[in-house]
């Protein structure tokens, strides 16, 4: 039996909540949700405070890769679950890239105004 290798998890750490002090706190740790298009406009998604993911610019976070393990232990504890990229909806081309990567939402904060 062929066995997978498994890619490290992303959290990262809140160091700068200010402007969103009730979607983020200063030193929580939040599961990272990989998205290529955010990540070329400098932002990252992650699940916030509400539940919900959304992109905010990667300078508030420290960026953490963890074993699968532990992602999901910290995400057990957190009631949340890191989740991977599925590979058969990432666009294939820069074109799909634009219409699929953050479409209906307003700016690159996924429907919050965008960081600045």
């Amino acid at each position: 039996m062929r066995t997978r290798a498994t890619r490290p998890t992303q959290f990262g750490v809140c160091t700068d909540n200010r402007g969103y002090p009730a979607s983020l706190e200063v030193g929580k740790l939040y599961p990272v949700i990989p998205d290529a298009e955010a990540t070329r406009h400098g932002y990252i998604r992650v699940i916030d405070e509400s539940g919900e993911d959304y992109g905010y610019s990667a300078e508030r976070f420290f960026l953490l890769e963890v074993p699968e393990a532990l992602a999901k232990t910290l995400s057990a504890r957190s009631g949340t679950r890191a989740r991977r990229p599925n590979a058969a909806l990432q666009p294939a081309s820069a074109a799909g890239a634009r219409s699929a990567g953050l479409r209906g939402q307003t700016g690159a904060a996924g429907g919050r105004p965008p960081d600045r």
